[in-house]
């Protein structure tokens, strides 16, 4: 199934994807609902991001070019980092570059939604935890970045992880291409068995460390390709079963002087 998130006539609604109509469910998409029997054409709404998430946490430099490439030795300690929920936006929102630089980068990532709590979860047992999976935009500015290597404030910023369009929840993660298009020119085009830590093993290394949630999304990483993007750029992120995420970047406007 493909949920989604939309507004229409002004309203905010959740339903199922299905043949281009959205039917409009009510309940907790994550256990119980139901078909409220509201149906909407597709081309008649705004999607949002799929879901409103309960957290974010990103892995780092999680892919290779090739298999020939990827370690005998996995890191003892993945690279893990947390992103504001604050920071998500939806498919065709603007992607708003801070002041004081002119240059972003994309990176276009499978996303991973929780489905229900998840603590000590052995690897084996991991995708039983999974709801289902969206596209995701993890932007970047390393201008940020701190010296020591603490990532967050160049990936915590209003518009930085944009979802989206819908959740699949019926994928295998493990047979996709993660893709990206900037200004129709391909960018990133990697299957998913390129990742240096899979998404089992990441995912219960986790919840060894915290209990997972409902509602919380893991950004499994981005292919190689990314790079620097500008003010007026468009990047498609796409994964074919779920769909594509298009944004628009835009230049911050300055604040108000107060006189």
């Amino acid at each position: 199934m493909k949920f989604a998130r939309f507004t229409a006539n002004g309203e905010t609604y959740t339903g199922v994807l299905t043949d281009g109509v959205i039917r409009e469910i009510q309940g907790d998409m994550f256990s119980e609902w139901e078909y409220t029997g509201k149906i909407f054409s597709k081309h008649e709404v705004k999607f949002l991001a799929p879901l409103e998430p309960n957290q974010i946490i990103g892995i780092g430099a999680n892919y290779v070019s090739k298999k020939e490439e990827l370690p005998a030795l996995l890191p003892e300690i993945p690279v893990f980092f947390f992103k504001p929920t604050s920071s998500v936006i939806g498919p065709e929102e603007e992607i708003i570059i801070p002041n004081g630089i002119d240059q972003v980068k994309f990176e276009s990532e499978l996303a991973v939604v929780i489905g229900k709590e998840a603590k000590h979860v052995p690897e084996s047992d991991v995708l039983d935890y999974v709801f289902g999976y969206t596209v995701g935009n993890d932007v970047t500015a390393p201008q940020f970045f701190h010296q020591d290597g603490h990532w967050t404030l160049g990936k915590a910023f209003d518009t930085f992880t944009p979802l989206g369009p819908v959740i699949e929840t019926e994928l295998d993660p493990f047979k996709v291409n993660v893709k990206a298009r900037l200004n129709g020119v391909e960018k990133q085009n990697s299957p998913t068995e390129l990742m240096i830590i899979p998404i089992c093993k990441m995912i219960s290394y986790l919840t060894n460390m915290m209990t997972l949630k409902p509602g919380d999304v893991i950004l499994t990483g981005s292919p190689v390709g990314a790079e620097f993007v500008k003010a007026g750029d468009m990047i498609e992120c796409e994964i074919e079963e779920i769909g594509t995420l298009r944004n628009t970047f835009a230049a911050a406007k300055e604040c108000a002087k107060i006189r």
